[in-house]
């Protein structure tokens, strides 16, 4: 009896043991112990997806509030948070406030966020006017191009998976991470990715 007891003790406990070590190899391979970007994928970011991490900015043109064509090379060496929205998105206006406050909390570093309209041409001046309400005219006014080129920009990125869509690209100007859907642009996560993407 006591040998059968000695034999369930040994299995038990090179059981728990093995449980353990699989327990820790799952966590770490989520990146979140090992990526310094993949980390930051909690709280409102916890759908970041780093996935297409290093694919180039495209070249692909936007507009400003003036109709000027407009490229991400044009920023070239800050980190662009490029944020597709809509005024007929209630997720994308809840957001802006706080993309606005990260925009105003990292402009000094070289961080630019570049929230670009996917509203139809026709409420342009609508959709500008919003985005002075939701931020305090602390961002820039950017829109697609009217059809049949418009879209462009918006697929070239990757935004395909509906709206609100934030892309970030670093200084290099290539792709660190993507993030659909809604997110507290204001919390530590964000203001943490952020540094991180900034220090490499």
């Amino acid at each position: 009896m006591d040998r059968f007891i000695r034999l369930a003790i040994m299995t038990m406990s090179a059981g728990i043991t093995v449980a353990a070590l699989y327990a820790v190899f799952i966590a770490s391979s989520k990146g979140g112990n090992s990526d310094p970007i993949a980390k930051f994928a909690t709280g409102t970011l916890e759908n970041l997806d780093t996935s297409e991490r290093g694919d180039p900015a495209p070249v692909s043109v936007f507009t400003d509030l003036a109709g000027n064509n407009v490229t991400y090379q044009d920023f070239s060496g800050n980190v662009l948070v490029v944020n597709f929205w809509a005024t007929w998105c209630a997720p994308c206006e809840r957001e802006m406030p706080s993309l606005a406050a990260l925009h105003t909390a990292k402009k000094d570093q070289n961080v630019k966020v570049l929230a670009i309209s996917v509203d139809a041409p026709e409420d342009r001046d609508y959709a500008a006017r919003r985005l002075r309400e939701l931020t305090g005219g602390v961002l820039d006014f950017y829109a697609i191009r009217p059809e049949p080129a418009g879209w462009d920009i918006v697929y070239d990125t990757g935004a395909s998976g509906g709206f609100p869509t934030t892309i970030i690209f670093g200084q290099n100007g290539v792709k660190v991470a993507k993030l659909e859907g809604e997110a507290d642009w204001s919390r530590y996560e964000a203001v943490g990715l952020i540094n991180a993407i900034l220090a490499r």
